[in-house]
Parts: structure tokens; sequence; C-alpha cells
């Protein structure tokens, strides 16, 4: 019995941590940026999009940003969003100061009642990202510290003139 139970949860944590592949519809989801503007998936259709959830005192989420900005200022002007959310528990104050001392680029949105983590497969780890392809389908989900030339190498087939 223990050793099914030790088995079940194997099972589990390993779900969460391999990335998933298999494309399904995004959410329909509104973002509520810092400045108090609002953004829809469905206004950034026709563009990949990367949905990046993050904390402020994740150790993982502060050593990818770089490699984050460094992936939306090479790819923005082709078509390239990324939407960094913040997670529930992080005071907006704290978002905030944080995203001016690192200068961050890309649009920040705070998830304070949780209904976007919730949408999303109810994120619970950080730092999650999901790429959102397009056509608004899910083509990969990814928890941990994000492999950025994999990012890139996908986004960039998905900027690729289609025939």
């Amino acid at each position: 019995m223990t050793l099914l139970l030790l088995v079940a949860i194997a099972g589990a944590v390993l779900a969460l941590l391999v990335p998933s592949s298999h494309p399904r519809p995004a959410p329909e989801v509104t973002f509520t940026l810092l400045d108090g503007r609002t953004l829809t998936l469905a206004d950034l259709r026709g563009r990949p999009v990367l949905v990046n959830f993050w904390a402020t005192t994740c150790p993982l989420c502060v050593a990818e940003m770089p490699e984050l900005v460094a992936l939306y200022k090479e790819l923005r002007g082709r078509g390239f969003e990324l939407i960094a959310v913040a997670m529930p528990y992080d005071p907006p104050s704290h978002v905030q100061d944080f995203t001016r001392r690192r200068g961050l680029p890309f649009p920040i949105a705070l998830d304070v009642q949780g209904q976007v983590t919730a949408a999303f497969d109810d994120v619970r780890y950080t730092p999650t990202a999901y790429l959102v392809d397009p056509n608004g389908d899910i083509v990969l989900r990814h928890t941990g510290r994000l492999d950025t030339e994999r990012v890139r190498r996908l986004v960039l087939r998905q900027l690729e003139p289609r025939p």
C-alpha cells in the first residue's frame, strides 16, 4: 500500500515538472497590468505569447528574468509577446518595486484574486510558463527554470510565414 502511495505521489510530482507539449486552447483570461490597463489573450491572437507565472520571492524566477528580458527584446519586434503574471500572494508593492528596479520591459500582470492562476491549471509552483501559439493554443507548459533557447526556437517557428 505504501509503495502504491509513493508511486502515485511521484507520478503527480513528475506531471508537474515535465513540460507538456500537447496543444490545447488557452483559457480566456483578462490580465490586469501594473499600470491598471487590461489585456486579454484574445487581444494578442495571431502572435505567440509566453505567459510566465513568477514571484518576487522565488529564486529561480529572479534568476531567469534576465533571460526572459533578452528573449523579449530580441523577438518583440517580430510579434512575440510575454506577460509576466505575479502570483496572488506577492504584494503588488513588491511586484511594482521589483519591476522598476529590474527595468522589466514586458507587461507585468497582478493576479490579486487568483483568477488567472486558477484558469491556467491552478498554478501553484513558480516559475511556471505557458507558450500560447498564434491560434490561441497552449503548445508548451513548463514548471521550473525555463529553457529559453528551446522557447526561442519554438517562437521563431511560429513567427515563420505560413504558405
